[in-house]
């Protein structure tokens, strides 16, 4: 946005709540122009926009929304307003630099919309625009399903230390040497259908756990199939990359969304945290790993990198890996380099469609 049209905006921060949204409007100066508590209901949002528009007319500025949450509660007044005005997403951690700041770092309602909307004049430049496009709702299906499958993997986790104490004390030690894997499917119908002597409340409770695993190992098959599904309308191809199967893709396209939010490579990557952050002062010129971003995009990333450079992963990805070693630098900062890497093939990937057949890293 050029200073000119800075000048003619009217940067409208609205804080979202489950029943209730509060938006404020200022000038591009920062002067408070108006306040506003609207309910979430397509109604609300009319009174919201009649009111946004009557300050601009008087004010002679064009409005822009902008809001801090865009996909939990703040999804219908998004998809509502990013028809008729331009909207952006602004991220809570800046709304909270911003107060932090401040001489007293009181919060309200009326303070955290004030706040966005500060951050909208200071940054307008720099966030990502919201938008609503067939891509994006793919995505964002993908990302629930994802979380979903994540929070059952940890349930299936905790499931497992619970009965692998039960399993030792109804049968010692002799349960392990039964199956090679005691949690196999095949395992696990054993364990429901048997009926060791001792104690009948353990065995109960055993029996309950088990009967929940066998269903957590059932709906988690169903998500895969789901998450392959959406992958598959979406038309999208980063599966295809060595090292990224249905479950990183998941987690890689759903925290992403669009790829057309991210100009280049090194914007995705700074969203993800995989970009190094300059630590420079005189003559001395250094980076560091930075520890913002993204985490669970960043998270995939590294799963990815790590694939490849196991024993049945790339070889490409393995020589890149090495060459960095030789060059002076460690294992972890050569993964962190193939890390970078990794997000310009994905990015590029997701902006043609095309298939992982790079020959050489």
């Amino acid at each position: 946005m050029n200073t000119c049209s800075r000048s003619e905006t009217l940067f409208v921060g609205i804080d979202v709540h489950k029943d209730t949204h509060t938006a404020v409007g200022i000038s591009p100066f920062g002067e408070k122009l108006f306040e506003i508590t609207v309910g979430n209901y397509e109604n609300d949002f009319r009174d919201l926009t009649k009111k946004a528009v009557e300050v601009g007319l008087r004010s002679k500025l064009s409005p822009y929304f902008g809001l801090e949450d865009c996909h939990g509660y703040g999804e219908r007044l998004a998809e509502f307003l990013v028809e008729r005005y331009p909207v952006t997403h602004v991220p809570s951690v800046m709304v909270d630099h911003l107060r932090r700041k401040a001489t007293h770092p009181e919060k309200s309602d009326s303070l955290d919309a004030l706040g966005v909307a500060k951050v909208m004049m200071q940054s307008i430049d720099t966030l990502p625009p919201y938008t609503v496009t067939e891509e994006s709702k793919i995505a964002k299906q993908i990302k629930e399903v994802s979380l979903d499958r994540e929070c059952l993997v940890k349930e299936k986790t905790k499931l497992k230390n619970q009965l692998h104490s039960l399993f030792y004390r109804i049968w010692n030690t002799e349960y392990e040497k039964k199956f090679k894997d005691p949690f196999s499917v095949t395992a696990l119908r054993y364990w429901s259908r048997t009926k060791p002597a001792g104690d009948e409340f353990l065995v109960r409770t055993m029996k309950r756990k088990v009967k929940r695993l066998v269903g957590i190992h059932e709906e988690i098959k169903e998500l895969d199939q789901e998450m392959k599904h959406l992958l598959e309308k979406g038309g999208y191809t980063i599966q295809t990359a060595s090292g990224c199967g249905t479950t990183i893709a998941g987690m890689i396209i759903g925290e992403i969304g669009d790829v057309s939010r991210f100009h280049s490579p090194g914007a995705l990557a700074k969203y993800a945290g995989c970009a190094p952050r300059e630590c420079s002062s005189g003559k001395k010129i250094r980076y560091m790993k930075t520890r913002s971003g993204n985490r669970r995009l960043n998270c995939a990333f590294h799963r990815m990198a790590l694939s490849q450079i196991s024993c049945t992963g790339n070889e490409a990805a393995r020589t890149y890996f090495k060459g960095k070693v030789s060059k002076g630098k460690t294992k972890s900062q050569a993964l962190v380099c193939l890390r970078r890497h990794l997000v310009n093939v994905v990015w590029c990937m997701l902006k043609n469609k095309t298939e992982y057949r790079y020959p050489q890293v």
